[in-house]
């Protein structure tokens, strides 16, 4: 069993230990690294440089212990570094008894790595590659702590394949979490490649026609920029840098019925305030990235959206969500799709519409791509389990990629990321490598699951795919059961005081940093445009998701099975994999669980018949017993992996301590509330 953060360690791990297989032999065509050998880097050493990291992964991955030198001294097995701070990508060149590569050696060094991870052996395929990004740059959250970055995390984005980390910033050193040294982030950062984004919270209620909005802009902006300018940009989202809009439009009510605020509305007057905002930060940061995220307004008419793209300034990035908004037609009712969800892969037409425009103007193009792993499909997991499902959305970039110009990308947001199969996969293919996200999968599987399991292991992550595939979650089930898993609550609807609580507040560690902000612990079907109504809705959902959930328990089945044919040696580990797709299956219960209790509920509510309303009654226990079981069943998982039930700003929202909070809320209403109720029940 791990305690509460033990995942840390494991983050921490960046070179796996002891993972050389003996049984593994070199072919005529393949290198084989051995003790003869030596590594060579011209200029200075330092803690993440690719000499001193490729050294460390051999010693620990591989029990190879090889010395690293500053010039050539004559041995003629030797990797050969030769660094260019100017290269993106890299060129490798490997022979029977030399490895030269030029460019970015550190990531050359990671490709390195990465093959002989897979091969479980230092045996390197004779031949030459070039390599370059397709997407640059690559910005991800910490998966550590909300804001945190040590050396160790440094290391492990890195190797991850990401290019620049984001930091919330709310004012100079200031991030949510915190007081923080921006300069010493950065300074750290680039020792392992990394560059850093800012994430704007910072105040921009100022008109930029004010008198003195130059001054304000300067005192908020600039002055994080001044304090820190070898900072690489700052993101701009509507919500977070909402302004007193003057568009005539952003009233309280639009003409159509809308209640309109700036920050959810492409107001005219966005490319005079982004202007300012572009001003204050690069009259300290000339070579800053601005980036305007058209986030916000995706529910506005594509006209009022394109006509600002059209007006925003030509020096400036734009990022676009990737499946947001689109409208999915099912047998019997419509759905839209949340934000960060992998159960379509996209693109959307909002992010398409937004992407042509933008091809014209020839402005650089980001996504938010969730290709990190996680989503909002589950908050508190460390990745999505459906490899072959994000696959369909890594296709879909580079498609983007070659029709509309998509260079840089959020691979994730604040739930933060954590080493798995599909960013591994990622790290692969986006790139000129050449190679298909299937093969690499395929290794995966047999690395860490071994040959004999590799082929279950696969089919159960494709019936996991299929599943998130053939549903939409609402953006009620985002803020509720999907938000934080199993330990989500369910409550009473009818008002029985003193033995039923409406407002129950769901009890997150004090220091998380948004807590009931984002999620609703009263389960609430919310209708937006675009959704059919509630009534049809709910209908269709819970035969939808036991579909979904009937397919996921499918793949749990062959999962299962595969661990039994996995070495031990691959076996703890193979254990954590397979429990993130079960921990899913409860959270998939749950879903549904609440969506029956919802319902149950609303008809005990306007009920007028006796008989329905005991009939009703005993439904409702008999949820409630099902769902206490199903709590109880998820609390070894979250034991055995401190990352399940954990997120970067929610902090532990289902661990052992939540569940049993969630199974002695159960009880009450099994032991005080519907007892209390039945006493209504009765004629007199």
């Amino acid at each position: 069993m791990e305690q509460n953060y033990d995942f840390r360690k494991r983050l921490d791990r960046v070179h796996k230990e002891n993972i050389f297989d003996p049984a593994v032999v070199p072919e005529t065509d393949e290198c084989m690294i051995d003790l003869s050998w030596e590594i060579v880097q011209d200029g200075k050493l330092f803690k993440g440089c690719a000499a001193l990291d490729l050294q460390d992964y051999l010693l620990v991955s591989m029990n190879i212990s090889i010395p690293v030198y500053r010039k050539i001294s004559g041995n003629k097995n030797a990797v050969i570094l030769e660094d260019d701070p100017s290269d993106k990508g890299f060129d490798v060149i490997i022979e029977k008894d030399s490895i030269r590569i030029k460019g970015n050696t550190r990531k050359g060094v990671h490709y390195l790595e990465d093959i002989m991870n897979l091969r479980s052996a230092p045996f390197l395929k004779v031949g030459t590659l070039r390599s370059d990004p397709i997407f640059t740059p690559r910005m991800i959250h910490s998966g550590w702590a909300q804001d945190t970055f040590p050396d160790s995390h440094l290391d492990a984005i890195s190797h991850a394949g990401f290019d620049h980390i984001l930091l919330f910033v709310t004012g100079v050193n200031k991030t949510t979490y915190g007081y923080l040294d921006f300069n010493d982030l950065i300074h750290r950062a680039e020792r392992y490649g990394l560059g850093v984004y800012f994430y704007s919270y910072l105040n921009s209620f100022k008109h930029p026609d004010e008198p003195d909005a130059e001054e304000f802009f300067d005192a908020n902006f600039g002055s994080v920029f001044k304090n820190s300018p070898k900072a690489k940009g700052i993101i701009l989202v509507g919500e977070s840098c909402a302004f007193p809009s003057r568009d005539p439009r952003c009233s309280s009510v639009g003409a159509d019925g809308r209640v309109i605020r700036p920050g959810f509305f492409p107001a005219d007057d966005y490319p005079d305030w982004l202007n300012m905002v572009k001003g204050a930060v690069r009259k300290y940061a000339p070579q800053a990235d601005v980036v305007f995220w058209t986030y916000n307004w995706g529910n506005s008419p594509v006209e009022e959206r394109l006509a600002l793209l059209r007006k925003l300034p030509s020096d400036v990035s734009i990022e676009v969500t990737f499946e947001m908004f689109e409208q999915i037609q099912y047998p019997n009712h419509t759905m839209k799709v949340p934000d960060y969800t992998i159960t379509f892969p996209g693109p959307g037409y909002y992010f398409c519409s937004e992407a042509e425009e933008l091809s014209k103007r020839k402005l650089p193009l980001y996504t938010i791509s969730n290709t990190a792993g996680c989503t909002w499909d589950c908050g508190v997991m460390p990745y999505m389990p459906v490899p072959q499902q994000f696959f369909k959305r890594f296709r879909s970039m580079l498609k983007a990629h070659e029709k509309w110009n998509l260079t840089g990308i959020m691979d994730g947001h604040h739930y933060g990321w954590f080493p798995n199969p599909v960013v591994e996969c990622a790290r692969w293919c986006f790139n000129t490598r050449n190679v298909t996200p299937e093969e690499i999968l395929e290794k995966i599987a047999i690395r860490d699951f071994g040959k004999e399991a590799a082929p279950l292991v696969l089919d159960a992550w494709q019936h996991w795919s299929d599943a998130m595939a053939s549903f939409t979650p609402g953006f009620d089930d985002q803020c509720g059961p999907l938000r934080i898993g199993p330990s989500y609550p369910f409550i009473f609807y009818p008002v029985l005081y003193p033995f039923a609580e409406q407002n129950m507040h769901f009890p997150f560690p004090a220091h998380a940093y948004r807590g009931e902000r984002i999620l609703n612990t009263l389960y609430k079907v919310e209708q937006v445009p675009g959704h059919t109504f509630i009534g049809r809705r709910l209908r269709e959902d819970l035969k939808i998701m036991a579909n979904a959930l009937a397919l996921w328990e499918e793949g749990e089945k062959i999962m299962d099975e595969a661990l039994k044919k996995v070495p031990e040696k691959k076996r703890e580990e193979a254990i954590l994999q397979a429990g993130v797709g079960k921990f899913y299956t409860h959270t998939l219960r749950t879903m549904l669980g609440i969506k029956k209790w919802y319902l149950a509920n609303r008809k005990l509510e306007v009920t007028e018949s006796f008989e329905e309303a005991n009939l009703l009654l005993d439904e409702m226990e008999n949820i409630l017993k099902e769902e206490r079981q199903n709590v109880l069943e998820t609390i070894p998982l979250v034991e055995n992996d401190s990352r399940l039930g954990w997120e970067p700003t929610l902090e532990y929202a289902c661990d052992k301590k939540l569940l049993e909070w969630k199974t002695g809320k159960i009880d009450d209403l099994l032991k005080y509330t519907i007892p209390n109720y039945r006493l209504t029940v009765k004629k007199y």
